[in-house]
């Protein structure tokens, strides 16, 4: 993994290529980002807005969507993938979230990971983007992007965020967590990765390699 200085100046490129990271994921409230999120599993934040532009329209709070039936939600939620299940997982935790927590979402990593649907990687976005918390959100892209520069050198999802958040400092979890997503989409891709036009490519391990090849 690299030295601290080198990470300073990869944190300082990123930021400098993405001056302004935030989610992707359309959004008016903490509930409508927990269920954007739960659809965004295998699909893409573009997908997903097309979905919940209408979802939200019709119902914006929990106490809306839980009156519907499960088939009701698979036929509004279609539009992503693994719809049958993420259907049910969002339906359970409307009542969780009703039942437990008077319909707020709650505000604690142990929490959110207690609700149907909701992994690791949901609970950090929810908590950084919504509510403000220092968390780092691995998904596809900041495992790769990470593992492939050198912040991180593990095979899983857990081992690659606690990688980062050792050598990241806490103030900039969430923000190096949007700007390696961006750069996964921009840049570099799981497929062909544009290693040529990179900016990072003199601090990565991966284009070393290539390049020693």
């Amino acid at each position: 993994m690299k030295e601290q200085k080198e990470v300073t100046e990869i944190l300082e490129l990123l930021a400098a290529e993405y001056p302004a990271p935030e989610t992707e994921l359309n959004y008016d409230t903490p509930f409508q980002l927990l269920i954007a999120t739960i659809l965004s599993a295998q699909s893409t934040d573009k997908q997903v807005n097309k979905v919940t532009l209408e979802l939200f329209d019709k119902y914006p709070r929990v106490t809306d969507l839980v009156k519907l039936s499960l088939e009701e939600l698979i036929a509004e939620i279609k539009g992503v993938g693994l719809y049958r299940n993420k259907a049910k997982y969002i339906l359970d935790s409307c009542k969780i979230l009703i039942d437990k927590y008077d319909s707020q979402v709650p505000q604690t990593r142990e929490e959110l990971l207690e609700l149907p649907g909701v992994g690791r990687k949901t609970a950090n976005v929810v908590l950084s983007c919504a509510f403000g918390f220092d968390a780092i959100a691995v998904d596809t892209h900041v495992f790769r992007v990470s593992n492939r520069l050198g912040l991180a050198n593990s095979e899983g999802v857990s081992a690659t965020e606690n990688d980062l958040m050792e050598i990241i400092p806490q103030e900039k979890w969430s923000q190096a967590h949007h700007w390696l997503i961006f750069h996964g989409r921009e840049l570099c891709k799981a497929r062909n990765p544009r290693c040529e036009e990179c900016f990072l490519s003199n601090s990565c391990d991966y284009y070393s390699s290539l390049a020693s090849n």
